[in-house]
């Protein structure tokens, strides 16, 4: 199955589980920018991120079985949620595991769903590949947050959307940790608007994919701390992602923890809306360089809006 077929099936399964997130056009941001911007609110998605999308399609795409026997994933935090949101949902059991250092906003939203946390290493490759062995040893699915073309499929959904929403686009700017929603996006949108650039932003802190693309394989770097925790950490040697992003992904744009503060502050001041750093960090390649976009129609996915009160009064 390609994955511009996984995203139209997607499409037709995952639909009664979702929100179909608004497009927002921005006043503040074209005038500060002389484009067309528009936001992708995905920060108001069931979860409060887009990462409900892939996770409920990868869910779907179990057998009710195994969906018994009970799933393992691994997490940042975001794709956590969305697994334990889709686990209590159709009435199954799951095991998230996730590194130590993530937020507390994040573990407390998993919990109130009734899945089992489990704590281990420091990166979210660490993570990913225990959680993996895991699943192998006790003969449970593993659902990846990225590395899967069930969830790629299902993140893919957020361009079937805009393609309805708006009759052009020019630019797409979309955060970049995994690359599992940017290699979505860029497979459908690229369908219907060939001409459209796909821009993948991440954090100076953590650019490991842009960095792996960059040298024409995946890399094992370090991750340093970042507000951007959704998009933090390595990617998977075998990630079918790394491909996705050589083929589809144009350009690559890298943002301080300072730019990504700032773009958190404006959104909250300009739009009175909650935005978790990863929903920053394209917000903040917008006005890194805003000459570039120039008359442009420029739609920015805000992915989610998971931030922690400690966090938040920090950015304020």
């Amino acid at each position: 199955m390609s994955i511009l077929q996984a995203i139209l099936q997607a499409e037709h399964n995952i639909r009664p589980y979702i929100r179909t997130t608004p497009l927002e056009h921005s006043h503040s941001l074209s005038q500060l920018t002389d484009a067309r911007v528009f936001l992708k609110l995905e920060n108001l998605q069931y979860t409060s991120s887009f990462k409900v999308r892939g996770a409920m399609n990868a869910l779907l795409s179990l057998t009710p079985e195994q969906r018994k026997k009970g799933v393992v994933t691994a997490s940042s935090g975001n794709h956590g949620i969305a697994v334990a949101f889709g686990l209590h949902s159709l009435g199954a059991q799951g095991t998230i595991f996730m590194n130590e250092t993530t937020s507390s906003a994040k573990i407390e939203a998993i919990r109130s769903y009734g899945a089992t946390i489990r704590f281990w290493g420091t990166d979210s490759v660490m993570a990913e590949e225990y959680a993996r062995s895991y699943a192998v040893q006790n003969n449970l699915a593993y659902i990846s947050p990225y590395n899967d073309q069930y969830v790629i499929g299902g993140q893919g959904t957020i361009a079937v959307e805009l393609c309805q929403q708006i009759e052009q686009i020019d630019v797409v700017l979309v955060a970049l940790g995994g690359g599992g929603m940017i290699s979505g996006i860029a497979t459908y949108l690229k369908s219907v608007f060939p001409l459209a650039q796909v821009i993948g932003c991440s954090p100076v802190n953590s650019p490991v994919m842009a960095k792996s693309v960059q040298s024409g394989h995946i890399l094992a770097m370090e991750s340093l701390p970042t507000l951007s925790d959704g998009t933090a950490g390595g990617v998977e040697q075998d990630a079918i992602t790394f491909p996705l992003c050589q083929q589809l992904v144009d350009d690559y744009i890298l943002v301080s923890e300072e730019e990504i503060r700032h773009a958190m502050r404006l959104c909250i001041q300009t739009h009175h809306m909650l935005i978790e750093g990863a929903a920053a960090v394209p917000l903040a390649a917008l006005l890194q360089t805003p000459e570039r976009f120039r008359n442009k129609t420029v739609v920015v996915v805000l992915c989610g809006a998971n931030v922690s009160l400690e966090t938040l009064k920090t950015i304020l």
